[in-house]
């Protein structure tokens, strides 16, 4: 008995371990910082991956972007800037977000974009300081699919003071679901070797 419930469990597992990640959403595929004026222009590359499709009110947050300096955003044609101290967050994302460093977030305001690795251009933002640490950007998009709404939430850079901190990252969902499935399995193992012994 513990010998099949064993086999099935790594069978699970295996099979869970090679599912890749989702690749949906609006994806940040390169972060670039140059001098400008004696401050520092960090610019985001974006792409819209096949899965996914966008349309007028879609949109895109970086959080914590430091030592932002007014009126220095830009965004492509067909995009809106704009800045918050909290959100916006798409439902059911928790990214951190601290109150007092602001958040920049672009909407869509287009034509929709239908499936198709597509990059959506540059994206920048001029701040006071060159050093960067790990943050997070959330999107709102639509599944190509079905239409409906999707999310997600990816790590990015953003710019602080030199000395900044690192916000802890989250796991993968496969990591996640690897975690819910093996500990379980770990404890009923014990407890069938307990029983044996």
């Amino acid at each position: 008995m513990f010998r099949r419930l064993l086999i099935a469990a790594i069978a699970l597992i295996a099979a869970l371990a090679t599912v890749t990640p989702a690749q949906a959403g609006l994806l940040p595929v390169q972060v670039t910082i140059t001098p400008e004026g004696g401050n520092y222009q960090w610019t985001y590359s974006i792409v819209l991956p096949t899965n996914s499709q966008l349309t007028a009110g879609n949109f895109f947050t970086i959080y914590d972007f430091g030592g932002l300096l007014p009126g220095t955003i830009s965004a492509p044609t067909g995009w809106a800037a704009s800045v918050a101290m909290v959100g916006p967050t798409p439902p059911l994302l928790a990214p951190i977000d601290n109150p007092t460093i602001p958040n920049l977030t672009f909407t869509y305001t287009g034509p929709t974009i239908t499936s198709g690795e597509l990059g959506l251009g540059n994206f920048s933002a001029l701040s006071m300081y060159a050093a960067g640490t790990d943050s997070f950007l959330t999107a709102q998009t639509q599944r190509t699919s079905d239409g409906k709404g999707d999310s997600n939430i990816t790590e990015t850079s953003v710019p602080v003071p030199f000395g900044g901190h690192s916000p802890p990252t989250l796991p993968e969902p496969t990591t996640l679901a690897l975690a819910g499935i093996g500990l379980p399995l770990l404890v009923l193992a014990r407890r069938i070797r307990r029983g044996m012994a």
